[in-house]
């Protein structure tokens, strides 16, 4: 076991950040054409400032994109195609997860499987080592117990220093989406111990309403700073989420940071439901995404839009906050940060 492993925040400085063009429609029904043109304005936000390592299918997508790209006016010598077939463009929880190892960087890969609901990722199975091979980084394979552990990235969210936040209802719950049987608060945190470097757990309950994941903690609380954290709040008492986020507010004020200090907690305001053809989406602005030296953070044309972009200004007074529409993203219940992982520099 490597004592040296740390998984970096996401606001340290990045080399690029791994995005999947989408290359079918079933994530996204009836709203695909939309999808593929709000990838074009993703794809433009963070070339401008760092590399976009981007997963095609096979040279013939790759033309296709490369024209929608220019015809957008993105700054194509900042973008890095890897050709890789794929389920889906959820690279977040698919791709590997950059950590440093001393000086040298590694991908681990936490064997996806579709989030233990969806049976159609065997694609998604390989990218972890086309992208490691592309970055030219070893690929780990996380196992436990002589098992391979089965984590997503959207699971996930660390400091930098020691301290990760997850929720019970996606790791711990008994009989949905179960990823590892068996598996126990103490075993989880070994596995965060040995390969994300991690010395203190803060477990959160359940995530919000529409949820596919079953609970991932990047619709609902995300560090800012090493001892800072957005929350999201619901503030009509009536709605679904009013509950289980107090709950969480609750668990937060309680918890302690890595060196037992206390949290600093910001309350971030949640948009009114998104409904769309009778299904209520997970929409959350805690599903932003930090590069560098700016926050791509999703809107849902909601008057909420700008309290949470005021919000997320006065937690990131060095970095340049820039709001993208998720209203068609949504549909296929993740955005931004869903959607991408950021690669360590």
């Amino acid at each position: 076991m490597s004592k040296q492993r740390r998984m970096p925040a996401e606001w340290e400085r990045q080399q690029g950040v791994l995005l999947c063009f989408p290359h079918n429609g079933n994530d996204w029904p009836g709203k695909f054409g939309a999808i593929q043109w709000a990838f074009v304005e993703f794809i433009k936000k963070v070339a401008e400032r760092e590399t976009v390592f981007l997963v095609v299918v096979d040279a013939a997508q790759q033309e296709k994109v490369t024209d929608m790209l220019h015809t957008g006016e993105v700054r194509l010598k900042n973008v890095s195609f890897i050709h890789q077939r794929s389920n889906r463009s959820w690279m977040r929880d698919s791709g590997p997860i950059i950590v440093q190892n001393g000086k040298q960087r590694e991908a681990i890969n936490f064997h996806f499987n579709g989030w233990a609901k969806y049976p159609n990722h065997r694609l998604d199975r390989h990218v972890p080592q086309t992208v490691a091979a592309h970055l030219g980084l070893p690929l780990i394979a996380a196992t436990h117990k002589g098992r391979n552990v089965v984590l997503e990235g959207g699971a996930l969210e660390v400091n930098g220093k020691g301290t990760l936040i997850t929720t019970e209802e996606c790791l711990l719950h008994p009989s949905i989406q179960v990823r590892n049987a068996g598996f126990t608060r103490e075993d989880y945190e070994a596995v965060f111990r040995e390969y994300l470097g991690i010395t203190n757990t803060i477990w959160l309950g359940d995530g919000i309403v529409g949820d596919d994941t079953h609970g991932h903690i990047d619709d609902l609380c995300r560090f800012v700073n090493p001892d800072t954290v957005v929350t999201v709040v619901e503030s009509d008492p009536k709605d679904a989420n009013h509950r289980t986020l107090q709950d969480n507010l609750a668990r937060l004020r309680a918890a302690k940071l890595e060196d037992g200090r206390p949290l600093n907690i910001v309350e971030l305001p949640m948009p009114r439901p998104v409904v769309f053809d009778g299904v209520r989406i997970p929409a959350s602005y805690a599903n932003f995404l930090i590069i560098n030296g700016a926050v791509l953070v999703p809107t849902f044309n909601d008057a909420n839009d700008r309290h949470a972009l005021n919000i997320l200004a006065t937690c990131f007074p060095d970095r340049d906050i820039i709001p993208i529409s998720a209203i068609d993203l949504i549909w296929g219940f993740g955005t931004l940060h869903c959607l991408s992982q950021q690669v360590a520099g």
